[in-house]
């Protein structure tokens, strides 16, 4: 429900689904791709107000909130909005976002709220995504965010992973009263939002000031710390911390199983991602070199992240940038949004196409790839149909560099050194989706290492939700 009143049956729908958007603008595509700056225009508060002010306030349950992992008052602050009030805005997505300048901009909005905005069955939808992350940042540049902190109740939490998740079950712990260390095996914070996602659809200087938040409100980050081998969750305990949040992700690039994998040139995405668009200073020392991409540089599968590396490839100087994917552009899993951008700044997609084997040049390193055509066949047990290669149908794409985005496998490292945690055969952490409880007492888990990959939203939700429970927890312990 609402949580802003007001006579909504009084306004004029129709005039407000006239009112034509400005839509989210972005520098020109020849600009952009010299540099790794954020890609979108931000919005001033008169282009704010008017966009909101296109919202037609549908009558409860409003699809918006309905889609948003969040349920985000979206209504009610499209409604603040227009009235100017970005500040009262701001505080109504906090109450349920722990990370609203970030999934603002991040979320795939076209697949959650504007997706289900009633707009789009005539006109555009609301730019629900802009404005929260406009009112988030007008909050910052003008009053600051804090967090409060309740009283304190003497119990300590060990999170494992700086990510979406962690940062969010940190955040929610600290207001209930639990002192919150995070442990992170990077040198820096963020996780996915920081090593993952380019900076220029995520300002790292945005991820980062939600950490000076989170410093300043008294939760403690611990780097370069591995949780499973520079010390166990048993380890934890014995130190003295009450309860174990697990956040960490699934960083571990799935393999191809294709000859020529391991050549020189060949990179898998987290790396080439990683050593494109962190500053060396966040990195270990073997990844503080950029890529090399040469002239020509394609990319494997269909996801986001291969729309992120397309990207990165034109900004690190590369040519000719070419996608393979095995099914057609309707199949694709990533965001459409994002396919577009890349699309401006010159990447080409080849559709229908499996690479199958890696080719070296004299000197050893990459010099094409070897793909066979493919055709949809039959659903897979997904609902998708399943491709199937065309016997003889094989031909060959130079390229001077490769970069496999195909999936994430989890990291099985804290399930085989934490006794009685139960995980599946994938080595994902089983826990419940509304707790976060584990089968072990005192330890929750919630993000993509346990529902696979996902988006940073539901990361962000799995977080809050585990922090609820680990209260819970925490106060039995203080009853018994």
């Amino acid at each position: 429900m609402r949580t802003i009143p007001g006579d909504f049956l009084a306004i004029d729908r129709k005039s407000r689904a006239r009112t034509i958007s400005r839509g989210v603008r972005t520098r020109p595509a020849a600009e952009r791709i010299c540099d790794f700056d954020d890609v979108v225009i931000p919005l001033d508060p008169d282009t704010a107000i008017l966009e909101a002010s296109r919202c037609i306030q549908c009558p409860d349950p409003a699809p918006c909130m309905l889609a948003c992992p969040t349920h985000n008052d979206i209504p009610s602050a499209m409604w603040l909005i227009e009235q100017g009030k970005f500040l009262e805005a701001a505080k109504l997505y906090r109450q349920t976002s722990s990370l609203p300048e970030i999934c603002g901009r991040v979320c795939p909005h076209e697949q959650l709220c504007q997706g289900s905005c009633s707009q789009n069955k005539a006109f555009a939808p609301v730019m629900t995504g802009a404005l929260e992350a406009f009112v988030a940042d007008y909050e910052r540049q003008t009053v600051g965010v804090e967090i409060p902190v309740g009283a304190p109740s003497g119990k300590r939490v060990a999170i494992i992973g700086a990510g979406p998740a962690g940062l969010s079950c940190a955040e929610q712990l600290v207001q209930m009263g639990h002192q919150a260390t995070i442990f992170e095996s990077k040198p820096g914070p963020g996780g996915l939002l920081t090593y993952g996602i380019p900076s220029f659809k995520l300002p790292k200087q945005v991820v980062f000031a939600r950490v000076e938040d989170l410093e300043r409100a008294g939760v403690k980050f611990v780097y370069h710390t591995y949780i499973g081998k520079d010390k166990t969750i048993d380890d934890l305990f014995a130190e003295g911390y009450h309860a174990v949040f697990i956040g960490v992700g699934t960083e571990i690039d799935a393999p191809m199983e294709v000859p020529g994998e391991d050549l020189p040139g060949v990179y898998k995405a987290t790396e080439f991602l990683m050593r494109a668009n962190v500053a060396p200073e966040l990195l270990p020392p073997e990844l503080r070199e950029k890529p090399i991409v040469g002239r020509k540089v394609v990319v494997i599968g269909g996801g986001d992240t291969a729309s992120d590396c397309l990207r990165s490839a034109l900004r690190l100087g590369a040519e000719e940038v070419v996608c393979l994917y095995r099914r057609t552009e309707k199949e694709m899993p990533g965001g459409r949004h994002d396919r577009e951008l890349a699309k401006e700044e010159g990447a080409q997609y080849q559709f229908l196409t499996q690479p199958i084997r890696f080719i070296a040049g004299e000197n050893g390193r990459l010099k094409a790839v070897e793909c066979i055509r493919m055709e949809l066949g039959e659903p897979d047990a997904k609902g998708r149909r399943k491709p199937v290669p065309i016997e003889g149908s094989n031909f060959i794409v130079e390229a001077d560099c490769a970069v496999t985005a195909v999936s994430y496998w989890p990291d099985p490292t804290i399930g085989q050194t934490t006794p009685d945690l139960k995980t599946d055969k994938w080595g994902l952490i089983i826990a419940d989706p509304e707790t976060g409880a584990t089968s072990r007492p005192g330890v929750y888990a919630g993000g993509d290492d346990v529902t696979g990959p996902s988006l940073v939203v539901t990361a962000m939700v799995a977080g809050r939700k585990a922090a609820r429970s680990i209260d819970q927890y925490l106060q039995s312990l203080t009853a018994a």
